[in-house]
């Protein structure tokens, strides 16, 4: 049920009252604009004092912890550029990634259409602003001609006896001859704040699309930067197979000499040839692997699969060293999952408030002016055929008052919810910086035990070949030398592998890549 308010005023054919028309629209805004008044609560971003701290993993005396009592960014004060501002060509300076970076930039299909959305969040804002003003329509030109029967619950013979005399037809007479013409005008006034509340809500949606492009952008350069150092690696592995399966080669060759001269026995040639084809099937495996990596590379470059030509020697490609200043507080301005999380927050909150708004009274003003005549010659004197029409209408919903509570109640459960979403991606953030942190500390360490296993397995296959041509060593001996070698050669180039993506991936966890 509702209650209704109807105000019309009418002016007659020769605008006598057009003056006092006027009037009456200005008295009705000026009203307005005195009662009107927003319901709701304003938007206050939460603080987790109790179960957010600043500390994480810092293995490393330069990847300091920041002590505060709340996330309130205004107070924290660094000397340097935080690793997450670093412009993405600044922070990756191989040229031939960054090249590739920007071909997926430009072209990478998940990015576009990232960049469409935000296209449609842009329109939606728009639409938001537009709901504060009046709806115009046109009506240019109308005709309307009623026949009736005798038998027609007519409320009209009256016209029908004046048109058609005292014997008006008893079958299809024209009851209604009718020529209009007209403007009009429809403004739903925001007294509650609901159109300001759905406006904030636009803002937030477009500005969380807008976040959404940025974190498709920042997952893009980190898969195209790990996607590159994996081709990397698995090119320079194929060299140290190659180099490997020549070694056996060699080796076979020196087992079969010493076969034809009755040294070694024909179990020695079998099992140095079982080692050198395993030592070769090696190759195509990891020629698979970089193939498939290759399509992966060019599905994230937005193309079809091609050869991509990389120069870049992996041991030429030194770790990144420019995370000094890592602070996990600053993922709420800088990552954009964080900033998106936030913005569902602001969304929530903005349709709490238009849920609320619905609960009260609602105005609406409608206007309307133009022609009106039955009579063709004379439908386009505005003197004879003029009307202008104005009427407001107040809604107030009762029955239907408790759907309306309930709506409101399931908002401001949904906000709670959004503030626990919120508050879970904060928690997530900084657990991915510490994560990326212990990482890359633990992996510098194996790294480095890595180079130390390098030094001493080339020692030993070097021994090992010396001892095997002067007759001290046997072949199962330098078989097994030359094994280990391979491993530790591969194992450091995958370990390096390894740091490069964490470096990769802290920079994108720390909310960087999208400036």
């Amino acid at each position: 049920m509702k209650m209704t308010f109807f105000s019309a005023i009418t002016i007659d054919r020769r605008f006598e009252y057009s003056t006092g028309f006027i009037k009456s629209l200005i008295g009705v805004f000026a009203m307005i604009s005195v009662v009107s008044c927003k319901v709701g609560e304003e938007y206050t971003r939460p603080e987790f004092k109790e179960d957010i701290s600043a500390e994480y993993y810092s293995g490393e005396k330069d990847l300091d912890s920041v002590e505060t009592d709340s996330l309130n960014l205004a107070e924290i004060d660094t000397d340097t550029i935080p690793m997450s501002e670093i412009p993405w060509k600044e922070y990756i300076e191989d040229s031939t990634l960054q090249s590739l970076i920007d071909t997926a930039l430009v072209n990478n299909i998940d990015l576009k259409k990232a960049m469409k959305n935000m296209q449609i969040g842009m329109e939606e804002l728009a639409q938001s602003k537009a709901n504060f003003f009046p709806s115009l329509n046109a009506r240019p030109a109308d005709y309307r001609r009623d026949y009736y029967s005798e038998n027609y619950n007519n409320y009209g013979s009256n016209r029908s006896r004046r048109n058609h005399g005292e014997n008006p037809p008893s079958s299809l007479y024209t009851e209604r001859l009718e020529y209009s013409s007209a403007l009009q005008a429809n403004w739903e006034l925001d007294l509650w704040g609901k159109l300001r509340w759905q406006k904030e809500a636009a803002r937030a949606e477009f500005m969380k699309s807008k976040e959404f492009k940025n974190a498709v952008q920042t997952s893009l350069i980190a898969e195209v930067a790990s996607t590159y150092f994996n081709l990397v690696m698995l090119k320079s592995q194929i060299e140290v197979a190659r180099k490997n399966y020549a070694l056996n080669d060699s080796t076979l060759n020196i087992v079969q000499l010493q076969y034809d001269a009755g040294e070694s026995t024909s179990l020695a040639i079998q099992q140095t040839k079982s080692q050198k084809l395993k030592a070769k099937t090696l190759i195509p495996q990891l020629e698979r692997q970089y193939v498939i990596m290759e399509n992966k590379l060019n599905g994230l470059l937005g193309r079809s699969p091609r050869s991509i030509n990389i120069e870049t020697s992996f041991e030429d490609i030194e770790f990144q060293k420019r995370y000094d200043k890592g602070i996990p507080l600053e993922l709420i301005k800088n990552r954009p999952d964080v900033a998106m999380s936030e913005y569902e927050l602001i969304a929530a909150n903005a349709d709490a408030g238009v849920a609320n708004a619905l609960r009260y009274p609602s105005l609406t003003i409608g206007a309307s002016a133009g022609l009106n005549s039955f009579k063709l010659d004379e439908f386009l004197d505005p003197v004879s055929s003029g009307f202008a029409l104005l009427n407001g209408a107040i809604f107030q919903p009762i029955f239907n008052n408790r759907k309306l509570k309930t709506n409101y109640n399931v908002a401001r459960t949904q906000k709670e919810i959004a503030q626990l979403d919120f508050k879970d991606h904060l928690i997530e953030a900084i657990a991915d910086v510490s994560n990326s942190l212990a990482k890359m500390d633990k992996l510098k360490e194996e790294y480095n035990i890595a180079e130390e296993r390098i030094e001493v397995t080339q020692k030993g296959l070097k021994d090992a070949g010396m001892l095997f041509r002067g007759g001290y060593a046997n072949y199962l001996e330098v078989l097994t030398a030359q094994s280990d070698a391979l491993e530790s050669e591969l194992n450091l180039i995958n370990i390096k592998k390894q740091l490069l993506i964490a470096n990769v991936e802290l920079y994108r966890n720390l909310g960087g890549g999208w400036q």
